[in-house]
Parts: structure tokens; C-alpha cells; sequence
């Protein structure tokens, strides 16, 4: 017997239905388990020393990222691991998950996009030439739930906000 068109449709829809409830943590998700390992643990940030986003040349890092993230890593319930190092060094960090998240006054043009997922712009401000450039946090790629938790937080705390 031929199956219908009707039957084919309803077998799929319950395939997908019976999929998307065997996800624990729901969509999207974190391939690496990010998010659901430094909540409540450690956040491993790195950062860029960009004043005034970042000031990395104390024994605590300083400025209007720094303070962002310490209270994302707040209201996650983590504690702070700090790396301070250049933009390259630190990249690479998040894709061998040597770090979890890097801040030093990236923007949304920065050549590291590729190497990164970058937040939606949580503020803008003024470049050195005068133009107005969109600030950006970066995570490593393809861990969309901590993406996802990062930018609900930029949202609600901080949408077009300046430095």
C-alpha cells in the first residue's frame, strides 16, 4: 500500500516533535557545553588592552567591558578567570577554548569574525577617524547558547549604551 501525502506529512511532523524533545538544554545549543560549564563555575575572559573598554595594565583588569562582563559573569553565577594578551593570541584561545569570552573594544568590522561569534552591537561610540563604530563581544563559534545568554544580557542591560 502507498503511504498518503496526509500520512507522510504527519510521520515527519512527529519525527521532528519526537527529535527536538530529546534535547536536554533546548535551542539553541552550546556543541561544547559552555554556557552549562561556567555557570555557576568559571568564565574564562580574555582581554585586549583597549582604554577606555579595557585597561589591562593593573593587576585587575578595568573599564566599561571589564565592568559589563563582571556582571554577565554575575548574574550567570561564575567567577572570572582573566587573560590579558593581544587580539590574535586570544582568538586562537577561543577556538582551542583556552578562553570562553574576549573584550577589548572589538566592533562589528573586526577581521576576526571568522575566527569568532560576535554579539549583536551592545553600544556604540566614536572611532579614531571620527565614525561611529558598534561594539562586540566575542564567544567561540558555534556555542549559540551562551551567545544567546550573553546578548538576552546586552539586551536588557546595556542596548545603546556608550562606554
Amino acid at each position: 500500500m502507498r503511504p498518503t501525502r496526509r500520512g507522510v506529512i504527519v510521520a515527519a511532523l512527529a519525527t521532528v516533535l519526537t527529535l527536538t524533545g530529546c534535547t536536554s538544554s533546548g535551542y539553541p545549543a552550546d556543541p561544547e557545553g559552555t554556557l552549562d560549564e561556567v555557570s555557576g563555575g568559571t568564565l574564562s575572559v580574555g582581554v585586549v588592552h583597549h582604554p577606555p573598554y579595557v585597561d589591562a595594565t593593573g593587576a585587575e583588569p578595568s573599564g566599561s567591558e571589564v565592568d559589563l562582563v563582571r556582571a554577565f559573569a554575575e548574574q550567570i553565577d561564575a567567577d572570572i578567570a582573566w587573560t590579558a594578551s593581544g587580539e590574535e593570541a586570544l582568538m586562537t584561545g577561543l577556538e582551542s577554548g583556552a578562553v570562553d569570552l574576549v573584550a577589548g573594544g572589538l566592533t562589528d568590522q573586526t577581521p576576526w569574525s571568522s575566527k569568532a561569534s560576535l554579539t549583536r552591537s551592545y553600544a556604540e561610540d566614536t572611532g579614531p577617524d571620527g565614525s561611529t563604530v558598534q561594539l562586540v563581544l566575542a564567544v567561540p563559534l558555534g556555542e549559540n547558547q551562551l551567545l544567546g545568554e550573553l546578548e538576552r544580557f546586552l539586551d536588557e542591560h546595556h542596548e545603546g549604551a556608550r562606554p
